[in-house]
Order: structure tokens, then sequence, then C-alpha cells
């Protein structure tokens, strides 16, 4: 295998990584809406997802750079005729990242509600447009003897395009509710997994017509096979789903996001970007491909980042591989006094100061008074809610980014 069509093989790697990791991510943003009744069970949606969805998009970032150094024009074609969409993913990414920071730095009503529109608005659109932009990379755009884009924007948005977006969208909600079972424990558990059986019906049907699709335009044997890999994985997941399987319905759910993409860069093999106006002008693996020399530094420094990337992304899912639910959800330190605490959790209760003890012939002057406000001082900071610090400054607790789980998370079991 010569070094263009191995980096070939690591892109389609770091995409297929990319998609299987921030799959589940933008599936459970969406399920904050379709699933969570209310704001305690949106936390807990919010925290499963926590520690890890900043790290997932490492794959995308690696991914585009990737593209950028071993396929130069490939990369200038690309992100110049998908302006638009790749545009509004990456101020999705970014309105979704402030989101799930800013969400709870207020306790008004309105405040986290909007932030909570946005973390589902933000999650629903890239996920659609992942599939857009993939269907149009595979079937072909129209590009210029000069390697530039020749169309507009209503070029994008054939039919086959837009089946690509729901596919996508949907795969990717499956996955997160697949994963929201995995990882969540109570009634929110419950309904992901009722969820996931309706909306697995759904998802194959819609992802066989659109790979289907796309092997009669121009797939292969191996595309086949792949396609169908896909159907077979999303079947076997709501087989494990429906049998309370949940770890066996998130791994096939995830065999079959690495077929579908699988079978989306066999297709475009040996093309990056086909061009639908004459075959000649497309942009091919060999064509669009840097240098030897810089290919080969490439593939130097990834045989030595690679694994570390992996361990240390390995080592976070491992310790945060444990089931959380609303039971470990603390009261939000933000909460405004007098208001309700999110369903089925309990307020906390005040601290109390005891009443200084005196000691036999003590008197109840100046020192007496000094020592008893000072032992009441000490009582109540021992007894102070979390999130207060030693000079009783409130510090904003284990949720106030919204995005780590909360102390007690470590209850129950993580296996599936």
């Amino acid at each position: 295998m010569d070094l263009p069509t191995l980096w070939f093989v690591v892109i389609a790697v770091l995409w297929t990584g990319y998609f299987f990791l921030e799959g589940f991510d933008f599936g459970v943003g969406v399920l904050t809406k379709l699933l969570a009744r209310d704001r305690a069970e949106r936390r807990v949606l919010v925290n499963t997802i926590g520690p890890v969805w900043d790290g997932n998009e490492v794959w995308l970032l690696a991914a585009a750079g990737g593209t950028f150094a071993a396929f130069p024009d490939w990369y200038a074609t690309l992100f110049s005729g998908f302006y638009l969409p790749l545009l509004v993913i990456l101020l999705s990414l970014i309105v979704r990242g402030v989101a799930f920071e800013y969400r709870a730095k207020r306790p008004e009503e309105r405040w986290q509600r909007n932030w909570e529109h946005a973390i589902f608005w933000c999650s629903a659109l890239p996920a659609f447009l992942w599939g857009v932009a993939f269907a149009n990379l595979v079937r072909g755009v129209p590009i210029g003897p000069d390697k530039e884009y020749a169309g507009g924007l209503p070029d994008l948005l054939s039919p086959y395009a837009l089946l690509g977006g729901v596919v996508t969208l949907t795969l990717f909600t499956l996955h997160g509710t697949v994963f929201t079972a995995l990882k969540t424990v109570g009634p929110i558990r419950a309904r992901a997994r009722r969820l996931a059986t309706g909306l697995g019906v759904l998802v194959v049907v819609l992802a066989t017509g659109f790979l289907g699709w796309t092997q009669a335009d121009g797939g292969g044997p191996a595309s086949l096979v792949a396609l169908g890999v896909a159907v077979a994985g999303l079947s076997a997941s709501l087989v494990a789903n429906g049998r309370g399987r949940e770890g066996w319905a998130f791994a096939f759910s995830g065999i079959a996001i690495v077929a579908v993409v699988a079978q989306l860069f066999l297709s475009l093999f040996p093309d990056v970007m086909p061009s639908s106006l004459r075959p000649e002008w497309s942009l091919t693996v060999a064509g669009a491909a840097s240098s030897p020399y810089t290919l080969t530094i490439m593939t130097w420094c990834a045989v030595i980042a690679t694994p570390l990337v992996l361990l240390y992304q390995g080592w976070t899912y491992w310790v945060f591989r444990k089931r959380i639910g609303t039971q470990h959800i603390a009261p939000d330190p933000h909460a405004a006094p007098g208001h309700a605490a999110p369903h089925g959790l309990a307020p906390p209760a005040p601290p109390t100061a005891p009443a200084p003890v005196l000691s036999a012939g003590a008197g109840v002057g100046p020192a007496a008074t000094a020592h008893a406000v000072a032992d009441a001082g000490a009582a109540s900071g021992a007894g102070a809610v979390p999130g207060a610090d030693a000079g009783g400054v409130g510090c904003p607790g284990p949720d106030a980014h919204g995005t780590r789980p909360e102390p007690a998370a470590g209850a129950g079991s993580g296996s599936g």
C-alpha cells in the first residue's frame, strides 16, 4: 500500500472514530428534549457525556488536520465548496460547548431553558449536516478543471443528500439512546430502551434505503459487504436492546456506524471528491496527495502520537464508566433561596449551630461570648453545604458547569 492510499485509510478511520464517539454525544443532546421530562433528568443526560464530549471532538480536529496536511487539494475544495454547511457545524459546536459550561451558571428558569434549547439544536444540526456533507462527497459535486467548486448551495441539497442527513440524525439519536440506557438507572433508563426500540425500526428502514442507493450508484463488492454489516448491526442492536443487554446494544449500534462510514469511503475510493461535471475533473487519492516526504513525516508522527491519545481517552472512559440517575444529582448550587428542589431530590438541610457549652465557673462576659461565637462558627463551617469554601464564600459545586458528574455518580454498575 502506497502512502497516499495509507493516508486515505487513516482519514477514513479518523472520521469513523469521530462519528462513533461524537455520534452518541449528538444523540444525547437530542434526547434532552425527546426523553428527559424535567431538569433533573436533563442534568443526568448532560452528565453522562460531561467528562468525554470535548475529548471526542479531538477526532474531528485530527481528521480535518490530517486532510489538510495529507490531501491539501481535497481540503481546499471541500472547505470552500461546503463553506456554509461547515460554518453552521462549526458555530453549532462552539455554541454547544458554551451551553454545557454556562447552563448552570445562573438559577433563573429562562437562562437555563435557553441554554438547554441550544444543546438540543446544536446537537441536531451537526448530526444532520454531517450526513448531507458526506452524501454530497460520495455522490459528487460540480468541480471544474481548476479543482474549484463550481456549484452553489442548492447543489448540496439534492434528495440523496437530504436523505443522508436524515439517516445520520436518526442513527446518531439511536446511538445516543442506547448509550443513555447503558449509562443511567431508574425510569430514564426504561424509557430510553422503549424509545430505542421504536427509533431503531425507523433507522433500519432509512439506512437500508440510503446505503442501497449509494451501492447502486457506485458501490463494489467491499461496499456491499459493509452495507450488510450495517444492516445486521442495527438489527442486532434492536434485539439486544429488547433483551435488556444495553452493552451489546451499544456495541452493535457502534458497529453499524462504523460500517456506514466504511461503505461511504469504499464507494468513494479511488476518488476523494468526484466531479459531477466530468469524471476526469475529479480529485483522486493520488492526484490530491502531498509529497512523499510530507506523508512520511506525518506517518511517523501518527505512529508516535496515536497510541498515547488512545490510552488517555480509554482511561477517561474507564474512570467514568458507572451509571448515574437522578438520585446522584446534587441540588443546584446556584438555586435561589425558596426554590423547590428538582424532582426526586430533597433540599439540603440548613446548617445548625449547637448552643455554646460553658464550663462550671465560667462567666458570661465578653471572653465567654467570644468563645461561644467561635464555637458556633466552627460548627456552622462543619455543616456547610457542598460548594462553600472554608471562608464561607460560595464556590461552584461539581455540577456548576453542568458537564461533570456528581460526586456520587460512582454508584451503580456500568455493565450492560
